[in-house]
């Protein structure tokens, strides 16, 4: 595996992601923001943030499958949230919960959460972009 996720002394341990990782590997892999369209490009989840990340990282997943990756390879993952307020963190939780269940993966690379104004569409609530490394 070409990513080590590593959580050094001296920082917090946060449970969702961890503060550092490391890549060992050779190609670097750069995905787009993904929003909440399906293959068709129709919005998942309208009005939904939860449908909308676990749309989300199911596109990601969908992504590095494309290029022979999976989330196991994830470095770095940047997540935008439409009008973020600490109180949609549940929801953020549980759309990458049910994320992970289906891709069959624990997605705790290091992560950052941006709150922004708006995104392509008004439907769309999140975008998350991710890069990775495979050996």
């Amino acid at each position: 595996m070409a990513i080590t996720l590593v959580n050094p002394s001296g920082l917090p341990r946060i449970d969702v992601y961890r503060q550092v990782s490391v890549a060992t590997g050779s190609k670097l892999v750069f995905i787009a923001g993904q929003v909440a369209w399906d293959a068709d490009g129709v919005t998942v989840g309208e009005g939904d943030l939860a449908a909308q990340v676990e749309q989300c990282y199911l596109n990601i997943g969908t992504a590095l499958a494309g290029v022979g990756g999976t989330f196991d390879d994830v470095a770095k993952l940047t997540v935008h949230v439409v009008d973020w307020t600490p109180d949609k963190m549940p929801l953020l939780l549980g759309g990458i919960t049910r994320a992970a269940a289906k891709l069959g993966v624990t997605p705790v690379p290091p992560t950052t959460l941006l709150g922004v104004a708006a995104l392509d569409v008004p439907e769309h609530l999140v975008e998350v972009e991710a890069t990775a490394v495979i050996d």
